[in-house]
């Protein structure tokens, strides 16, 4: 079985990228498991001073989790043209850790107009030295709809078999490294 970790870059109730992981995991394949961090929003913010014995719960959990994974998938909203903060102090408290070092990562989309923060994304994530998996991008247009639309969205088989379809994909590149 692949553990695969998602997380949403997005701390919104009615978020779209939390709706798609959520559906990534419901529609996962037989042999992947995907979890779902929904911890962001308790991270206290990173500071190096308060790392090793001095590591708060929260963001030992993010790191316990994302070490015991075999992949990580993230959801990320763009934010003035950049990675939200929230997700990016979830980044900062694995940078000093093994955890992300050559862990399988992929990026999901649920805009089409994300891209400054796709590529901060990749940058940030490939610096960290994740084994960034980009040969099949999932787009589930999600952006300006209401949960009961998302839903809609989500359940529509074309979408089903697209997130299937993604997972599956990475699921080859995690067991091939």
């Amino acid at each position: 079985m692949i553990e695969i970790l998602a997380i949403s870059g997005s701390l919104r109730a009615a978020s779209t990228n939390s709706a798609l992981v959520a559906a990534l995991a419901a529609n996962a394949p037989a042999d992947c498991r995907i979890r779902l961090y929904d911890g962001l929003g308790r991270l206290p913010i990173f500071n190096p001073d308060d790392e090793g014995e001095r590591t708060p719960p929260e963001a030992s959990r993010l790191i316990d989790a994302v070490t015991r994974a075999d992949g990580v998938i993230v959801s990320c909203p763009e934010y003035a043209h950049g990675v939200p903060g929230g997700l990016k102090n979830g980044l900062d408290w694995l940078v000093s850790r093994d955890a992300a070092v050559d862990k399988p990562a992929m990026l999901v989309h649920a805009s089409p107009r994300s891209l400054f923060a796709r590529a901060a994304l990749a940058e940030i994530m490939r610096t960290m030295s994740f084994a960034l998996y980009e040969d099949t991008a999932l787009e589930v247009v999600l952006i300006g709809k209401k949960p009961p639309e998302m839903d809609k969205i989500l359940a529509e088989p074309a979408s089903r078999l697209a997130m299937r379809e993604a997972v599956s994909a990475f699921a080859g590149f995690i067991g091939a490294r």
